[in-house]
């Protein structure tokens, strides 16, 4: 049965035997776990995953959601038109029938939809299969030889670490430009300096909203800021992302900016304690965390043949134990689900538990953010990427740098 507008869903599983048919891409194996583990506990479901690039599965999606044989759960990284074009099944009947109202709002906003193609309001068509958290990976040789403990508290602190690092000749912050993925600190700063509804707004293309707020000048001017201090490698722009973290691994800075996926690998690369995780701090002291964030989406096509099935699928990934734990030890993602219900379990001390209880804490202050880098399909590509290169060398003033982002918005939207 499809859910219909009616809002009529079978929330039980059946008892006939089913194949559920997942499109997804390749290199993401949580799936065929996933897939094993339910069939354990079900017989009577079977699955059959089918794999392409990443490149690929993003082109070919409306057609393959609009194949009279779609599957039945595909990865979907970005919505586009796939909800105007009635491709798509709403979840709302579902969210309301499992509770999913427990969920994180922020972590499940981005999977939203309007009617209008607004993303973070209006209703349903995405889940996540383990949800991803930003921070900041901590040396601990420099921290301790610096005197530096714990999580900076503010911003302004923050800086003080940093400060203390250039001044004992040590490498502040190990981040890079060449792909853009500097833009990590960035964000990280404009989620602390102004509301994260306004950035979220202009993010998930609301009417009215915008990049150049208050917060996206001071957000620019700080990222700026940092980079004349000498804080950042002389050559960030010639530093892509898989560098970065190589350099990190190596020794060369006390912090970098980054993500839980990189977790396992850090401690893998350095040995466990050699670093440590913790959230990009507030502006104020004491101030909720507010972190980026997002889902490894996937969607059940509105011609999917077993949507209540899929669905029952989706809901047992975010409650069942047992599909929590693989979602940890497989992708090193938070699974997600409710903020209150136990966390899997993982080697204790390691930067996998330090990011689960990181992203616990962002899904209790309400604080996942999506990326900045999502807002369009080619806003990261097209002005992210080489306005930074532009601001962090002394080529862009920050108030150029917002006033640019916006005007490539602005046009990308219009078409």
């Amino acid at each position: 049965m499809i859910p219909t507008a009616s809002g009529k869903v079978n929330l039980k599983l059946p008892s006939d035997k089913i194949t559920i048919r997942i499109q997804d891409e390749a290199g993401f194996p949580v799936t065929d776990k996933l897939a094993d583990e339910f069939t354990k506990q079900h017989p009577n479901v079977t699955f059959k995953v089918v794999r392409d690039s990443f490149a690929n599965l993003t082109a070919n999606a409306p057609r393959l959601l609009a194949s009279a044989d779609a599957p039945d759960l595909i990865r979907l990284p970005t919505m586009g038109d796939t909800v105007k074009d009635g491709l798509l099944t709403n979840l709302d009947p579902y969210f309301k029938g499992y509770g999913w109202d427990k969920f994180s709002a922020g972590q499940l906003a981005a999977s939203r939809m309007s009617a209008e193609g607004v993303r973070g309001e209006g209703s349903l068509y995405q889940m996540g299969l383990g949800y991803s958290v930003t921070g900041i990976y901590v040396n601990q040789k420099y921290a301790r030889q610096l005197g530096l403990s714990g999580a900076p508290s503010t911003i302004a602190e923050l800086e003080r670490w940093m400060a203390k690092a250039k001044a004992a000749k040590i490498l502040p912050v190990q981040i890079g430009m060449q792909d853009g993925v500097g833009t990590f600190a960035l964000q990280a700063l404009i989620n602390q300096y102004g509301d994260k509804a306004d950035l979220v707004d202009w993010m998930f293309n609301k009417s009215g909203a915008t990049f150049d707020t208050e917060a996206g000048l001071k957000g620019a001017t700080t990222f700026k800021k940092w980079a004349d201090a000498g804080y950042f490698p002389s050559d960030v722009n010639a530093i892509n992302y898989t560098t970065m973290v190589s350099n990190f691994h190596a020794g060369k800075g006390l912090l970098m900016f980054d993500g839980n996926w990189d977790a396992a690998k850090t401690d893998k690369a350095m040995g466990q304690g050699a670093a440590r995780f913790v959230l990009s701090p507030p502006a104020a002291a004491d101030g909720p965390y507010v972190a980026m964030g997002a889902a490894n989406s996937f969607a059940i096509p509105a011609k999917a043949k077993h949507a209540d099935a899929t669905a029952f699928f989706l809901n047992w990934i975010h409650t069942d134990p047992k599909a929590r734990q693989i979602v940890v030890d497989v992708t090193g993602a938070s699974p997600g689900g409710d903020p209150s219900q136990a966390l899997p379990k993982v080697k204790k001390g390691s930067l996998t538990a330090q990011a689960l209880a990181a992203s616990a804490k962002v899904a209790s202050d309400d604080g996942f953010v999506d990326f900045m880098a999502n807002t369009t399909a080619g806003i990261y590509a097209g002005a992210f990427q080489p306005y930074e290169q532009k601001l962090l060398t002394r080529r862009m003033e920050p108030k150029a740098f917002v006033t640019a982002i916006q005007e490539y918005y602005t046009k990308e939207l219009a078409g």
